[in-house]
This record gives structure tokens, C-alpha cells and sequence, in this order.
């Protein structure tokens, strides 16, 4: 099982479209945002993100066997807590995207958010890293993600091992294998989508599984939809090439293909994919 998670709506996609494309790229599930980046979609506009969230909702209807679909909101905004659960309990949508632009991610308005994404039982898609707007990146260090610690039932995954604090989040993710958490239990897993350049993709994902194991590791492509199934396919190869060079065993490869996406999302499917 291949499961894609963490993939970007812009807004100007169809469900056939986003279909035909997983199905081109050899992707059986895929995590899917709702819109953010993408005009008229703004992390500042309150009424653009619930838009962005019923839009999603519309996409992946009829089709949540394949497609989960991930709200936006933020945490600025006084009424996220209450947006979340009308986009998870209303509109159908089943886990959180959230990337801290202005706020970091220990801030009080930050943890109401965790409060209610923890009552309702949902896996959460964290930006770490630098940002594409260049400015944002100063909130988004890995160890400020410490803070969902305080909320013991929250899983959550860092994205892009925190490119360029990618030791740091190494440190924030090994925390639970020393404690002796199993994996799928973890509060924190990494996705290696897009983040490092390449020049620094070998030895970024290198100590990853080092340290972290591929039972913390999963794939996602980060691509924006539309695309191509081959764009999709070309970054999904792109890291069974890493992974063949890393001599990464096939118990090894499907965790991080699969396995740690399916235990994050508490798919059904998660133990064949072990």
C-alpha cells in the first residue's frame, strides 16, 4: 500500500482529475489539504479557509476510502476551534493541517486548537521548517512542537524533517523511542516531502533512519494538485532511489511507504501495511 500524505489542493481541481492522477502515480491513499496557498486561499483569511475546507469537503466525498481529507485553520483567529470542529463533524473531514505564520506553536491560542483537535480525536499535518513565504520559518522550529506534549492523545507529524533543523527534529522524535513508546503510538512522526534541496537529501534522510527508524518515517510528495500522476510519480521515485542507495530493506521501505501513514491515520489497513 502507497499512501501519499501530504498533498496540496489549490482550489482548481476535480475529484476525476485528482483521481486519475493517483491512480497514474501508483497511489492507493492520499492525504489531501485543504487550500491555503493559492488565491483567493489565504492563512489570514478566516472566510478563504472555510471556504478552502468545504471544498475539500466536496472533493472527497464519495470517495473516503482513498481520499482524507485535512481542514486548515488559524489558531490567530479566535473561532479556529470552533471551525475545526465544524469542518471535522459537518463538513466530514478527518484530520488538521496547521502552520504557524505569526504564531509559534506554543502559543495559548495554539494549544485551544490542540485542545479540540485532541477531543476529536485527530491526526494533525504540522508545516516545520523554513516556509515558502521566507519569513515564517523563525516560527516553526521542531523543538516548539514540544508543546503538543501537553496533550498526550495528539499524533502529529512534523513535515520536511524540519529542513535545516533536521537534527533538531531527530532529537523531538527520538524522545519516545527512548522512553520506550512504541512507534505507532508516538505522538511524533516526519514526513520526507519536499524540504531539503537535493545536494542535502541523502544525508538528511540518512540519519533519519538512524535515529528515527522508518516506523517514524513516511512518504509524502507535496505536490499541488492539479498535476500529473507523473509529477507525483517522479518525486515518489526519487526516494526509492534514496532508499535503494541507503540499502533500506522491503519491511523498511513499505513502513515509510505506507505503514507509518497508515498508523498515523489509524486506517484499518495499518497492520498489512507493517
Amino acid at each position: 500500500m502507497l499512501i501519499d500524505a501530504h498533498l496540496h489542493l489549490s482550489g482548481r481541481e476535480r475529484t476525476d482529475d485528482v483521481l486519475r492522477s493517483l491512480d497514474e502515480a501508483g497511489v492507493d491513499i492520499a492525504v489531501l489539504l485543504a487550500p491555503f496557498l493559492t488565491d483567493p486561499y489565504r492563512l489570514d483569511d478566516r472566510d478563504s479557509l472555510r471556504a478552502g475546507n468545504e471544498h475539500l469537503a466536496r472533493l472527497v466525498r464519495g470517495h473516503t476510502d482513498r481520499l482524507v481529507g485535512f481542514a486548515v485553520v488559524n489558531p490567530l483567529h479566535t473561532e479556529a476551534p470552533d471551525d475545526l470542529e465544524y469542518a471535522i463533524t459537518d463538513l466530514g473531514l478527518r484530520g488538521l493541517k496547521m502552520v504557524p505564520t505569526g504564531w509559534y506553536p506554543y502559543d495559548d491560542c495554539a494549544h485551544r486548537v490542540y485542545e479540540r483537535a485532541n477531543r476529536l480525536k485527530l491526526p494533525v499535518l504540522f508545516h516545520s521548517g523554513i516556509f515558502i513565504d521566507g519569513r515564517s520559518g523563525r516560527f516553526c522550529r521542531p523543538t516548539f512542537y514540544e508543546a503538543v506534549r501537553d496533550h498526550p492523545g495528539l499524533r502529529v507529524n512534523l513535515a520536511h524533517l524540519g529542513w535545516p533543523w533536521c537534527d533538531e527534529a531527530n532529537a523531538v522524535g527520538v524522545i519516545d523511542l527512548i522512553n520506550g513508546v512504541p512507534p505507532d503510538e508516538s505522538q511524533f512522526r516526519f514526513d520526507i516531502s519536499f524540504g531539503p534541496p537535493p545536494v542535502y537529501r541523502r544525508e538528511v534522510l540518512h540519519k533519519a533512519l538512524d535515529v528515527l527508524t522508518p516506523r517514524l518515517i513516511q512518504f509524502g510528495s507535496d505536490r499541488f494538485f492539479p498535476c500529473s500522476g507523473a509529477h507525483i510519480r517522479a518525486m515518489i521515485d526519487e526516494v526509492h532511489r534514496l532508499l535503494d542507495e541507503l540499502e533500506v530493506d522491503k519491511a523498511g521501505r513499505e513502513r515509510i511507504m505506507g505503514g507509518t501513514a497508515a498508523a498515523w491515520l489509524r486506517l484499518k489497513a495499518n497492520s498489512a501495511a507493517d
